[in-house]
């Protein structure tokens, strides 16, 4: 059940993109999200943002209104011309109805006026975690196993409990955003290792061990291309 779960664990493994101009509120947000987000990346005006934003690796967007070259609701609506899904909080000092309406229009997941206290960016980042699992925090990954957003668990059959590793989790998640789609190992190397130089044996060792944990099935091998999750 919902409350059973700390929503904003469901946080834990995904990746936000915040963009704020002036230099030492965005380090105070950054650090704050730090406590939630298992990777935080910032950016100081609006054309950076839509070029992150169109990388595809975030799962988060937390935006201000006033920022350099491209206003926030600007960028939001062009990033919904190519993501209709990804959660975005935009903050601002702007409480006028026109931005509220503009907001709403672009499927703002929450608005946030500055300034904010830590109840209300608690609020927005459980309406985001809720967001991202479907309001749900349980997931049936197959017809023998459930998974749980929150603790980052498989519940089998017989009620164990199987932890999986914040790569595995994050691994699985993509997975599941994604059922009867190819996913390609470009995608996936991208998406999980963005920095760092990625390798097909690390991959598959990952998809081992989710196997292991889940079903040998679940997730099909598309040879030369990638894996396919099928529900």
């Amino acid at each position: 059940m919902m409350s059973e779960c700390n929503l904003l664990d469901v946080l834990s493994n995904k990746k936000v993109l915040c963009v704020e101009d002036e230099a030492c509120i965005l380090n105070n947000i950054m650090e704050s999200l730090e406590l939630f987000f298992g990777k935080v990346v910032g950016v100081k005006d609006g054309i950076e943002a839509l070029d992150e934003a169109k990388s595809n690796l975030y799962d988060v967007i937390m935006l201000d209104i006033s920022i350099p070259h491209m206003d926030g609701l600007e960028v939001v609506k062009k990033i919904r011309e190519f993501d209709k899904k990804v959660p975005i909080i935009i903050l601002s000092a702007h409480t006028e109805q026109e931005y509220l309406w503009r907001a709403v229009e672009l499927k703002i997941t929450r608005y946030l006026a500055k300034p904010y206290d830590k109840n209300a960016l608690i609020k927005a980042l459980e309406d985001v975690a809720k967001e991202l699992i479907g309001h749900s925090p349980m997931f049936q990954v197959t017809p023998v196993c459930k998974y749980d957003f929150c603790k980052k668990t498989i519940c089998n059959l017989d009620g164990d409990l199987i932890h999986l590793s914040k790569s595995e989790s994050r691994l699985l998640e993509y997975f599941l955003k994604r059922p009867n789609q190819t996913v390609t190992y470009e995608q996936l190397f991208d998406y999980m290792w963005e920095f760092e130089q990625p390798s097909k044996e690390a991959l598959k060792s990952i998809v081992k061990e989710l196997r292991k944990k889940i079903d040998n099935n679940f997730i099909r091998n598309l040879y030369g291309v990638g894996y396919l999750y099928e529900i």
